[in-house]
């Protein structure tokens, strides 16, 4: 373990802060926003008061080195495309009541409740209860999205409520 450090009175705000153990006596400014910033002005300042700093970004051989860099790193200050195609859209979380819910969830179509790229979800829940009928495979959407809806807000979910998945008669 390194060796602790006191505490010290940051250059800017005036306020004690604890400095990084890693740095020494080298922390003047504490981590707040304002301080960081005036921390990096005066480090600033201090490079550019250093004789060998002073021209630095002036006259024809910094130009000159400037656009050197410049050729060699083509397009570094235009932002970056965004990418085209994203794998897996995020969703965006829900809180809504229960009762809300409910009477969505007792109007909604099969197209509703899934969409065409949900296929995998439509085949799944037509293996696990048997059937393709779309009201059979919508009513379990229904209960499923539900359960979903009470798992995530525990909340809201209605008490006594029972999410066994039963098997529709084969009727067709």
């Amino acid at each position: 373990m390194g060796r602790r450090v006191r505490k010290r009175k940051c250059k800017h705000c005036n306020e004690y802060f604890q400095p990084d153990h890693r740095s020494g006596s080298r922390q003047k400014f504490c981590a707040e926003p304002a301080c960081r910033k005036a921390s990096k002005a005066e480090s600033q300042r201090r490079w550019q008061h250093m004789p060998q700093n002073r021209d630095y970004f002036k006259g024809p051989v910094n130009v000159a080195r400037v656009r050197r860099w410049r050729e060699s790193h083509p397009g570094y200050w235009r932002k970056p495309p965004l990418p085209q195609d994203a794998l897996q859209d995020s969703l965006p979380v829900k809180t809504v009541d229960n009762m809300v819910v409910a009477q969505d969830l007792a109007k909604d179509t099969l197209q509703d409740v899934l969409s065409a790229q949900d296929l995998v979800l439509l085949g799944l829940i037509a293996q696990l209860t048997g059937s393709a009928l779309q009201d059979d495979i919508a009513a379990t959407a229904r209960r499923l999205r539900q359960l979903g809806h009470d798992l995530i807000n525990p909340q809201f979910s209605q008490k006594g409520e029972s999410y066994v998945l039963e098997t529709p008669p084969n009727g067709g």
